[in-house]
């Protein structure tokens, strides 16, 4: 009977705090429940302020199911998919830019769509510890990168004085950098395991789609070694020449 006195104080306590969160809960819903669409977006206005994206959106998305033709509509969409995309919810930002260009393919922001479509991909396909701990992994699957290399190209083609044009273009060249580098580190792998042809092909690659990247002079290395030791001494030949010319101190050269 002593340990159950000890304890019923604590257990009295806990319920206590549980029925307070609960009420508090129930009254926040209440709260929310009754604003109107000004204030839900002043309150998800004033998280965003603050950097609390992931309440941000859910405020927006909240305002968004209740009032999905009012005037404020359309920046709740597009302040939905900044949300997302900050709060680190790729998915959701995706689906959210899909349906906002879907259904005003005309309105005056649906670049700020294509851009965010662009930077929540290239995200996507980044990885923070990786480039904190500086590992290479340029392996990895770069489809993300794609996605969004086509994202910013198609900006750029459909609204080329957009403000987001220059930052697009940018990023672009980004990019075809990261796939230089998979094709580079592909052919690498094919290098490892004499499979000459494929790593040559690979490096050819590189040369044709991405020729203003940082891997040309890698890509014309693994040629002209891929060439050697297939024999194929003209195509050696022509690569170490390109290679020599924009690469003289190449230690491929001599």
């Amino acid at each position: 009977m002593k340990s159950f006195r000890l304890l019923a104080p604590v257990v009295l306590g806990a319920v206590i705090t549980m029925t307070g969160c609960s009420s508090s809960d129930e009254e926040e819903q209440i709260i929310v429940a009754n604003m109107g669409a000004q204030q839900l977006y002043d309150s998800a206005k004033q998280s965003m302020e603050v950097g609390n994206f992931s309440a941000a959106a859910q405020t927006l998305s909240q305002l968004d199911s209740r009032f999905p033709f009012g005037p404020l509509s359309h920046q709740v969409q597009l302040d939905l998919i900044y949300s997302y995309y900050k709060s680190g919810k790729p998915e959701e930002a995706i689906a959210n830019i899909d349906r906002f260009i879907r259904l005003n393919p005309n309105h005056s922001d649906v670049d700020y769509a294509y851009y965010m479509r662009g930077l929540t991909n290239m995200e996507s396909d980044s990885n923070l510890f990786q480039e904190i701990m500086q590992i290479d992994r340029s392996d990895r699957d770069p489809s993300k990168s794609r996605e969004a290399f086509n994202d910013f190209r198609r900006l750029i083609q459909q609204y080329p004085d957009s403000k987001y044009a220059a930052d697009a273009k940018a990023r672009m060249l980004h990019i075809k950098d990261r796939l230089a580098r998979y094709e580079i580190a592909i052919a690498r792998y094919y290098m490892k395991r004499s499979a000459y042809v494929a790593a040559a092909n690979r490096g050819r690659y590189v040369i044709e789609h991405y020729p203003d990247s940082t891997q040309v002079q890698s890509a014309l290395e693994i040629m002209v070694s891929s060439y050697e030791q297939l024999g194929l001494t003209e195509l050696r030949d022509n690569a170490m020449k390109t290679l020599r010319i924009n690469f003289p101190d190449s230690e491929f050269i001599g």
